[in-house]
């Protein structure tokens, strides 16, 4: 099902050097160590949604999905996954296994979540409240949207 909300504008070339890992902040002590984040220090949006992903079944895939305007800070908080990210020329793939650091995804990136790890929890900080008309879920419909169809 093609979406009739429009996408503006394509993202320029290298949207891909827009993904990156960011470290965060580590308090450690002998009682256990602390990683905090906050929006527009940490990540470079204002924080409006948080969720997490769990229970997540051996071989299985979650993401598979852009967004027209929503930012993305994803972590793994335990255990690890990959995230693989497209633009409709280049692909690329970050490991997140470490619960100081995680990824910045900006808008009109495709992503697919995979590889997870027995018990691992993804938490990911979104810069808006959810709206399904942001997705695009459409694999051949992203494409045309960035214009590599």
């Amino acid at each position: 099902m093609t979406s009739t909300v429009p996408y503006p504008h394509a993202p320029a070339a290298g949207a891909l050097d827009r993904c990156r890992l960011i470290d965060l902040p580590r308090v450690g002590s002998e009682r256990g160590n602390l990683t905090f984040i906050e929006g527009g220090v940490h990540v470079p949006f204002a924080v409006e949604r948080v969720y997490y992903l769990y229970d997540v079944p051996g071989g299985a895939t979650r993401g598979a999905h852009a967004h027209r305007s929503l930012q993305q800070f994803l972590i793994a908080a335990s255990g690890s996954f990959d995230v693989v990210v497209s633009d409709g020329v280049e692909e690329r793939v970050f490991s997140l296994n470490r619960s100081y650091y995680g990824l910045y995804l900006p808008e009109m990136v495709w992503r697919d979540l995979v590889n997870f790890s027995s018990g691992s929890v993804g938490l990911v900080l979104a810069s808006r409240h959810y709206d399904e008309d942001d997705y695009i879920r459409d694999h051949d419909e992203y494409l045309r949207a960035v214009g590599a169809r």
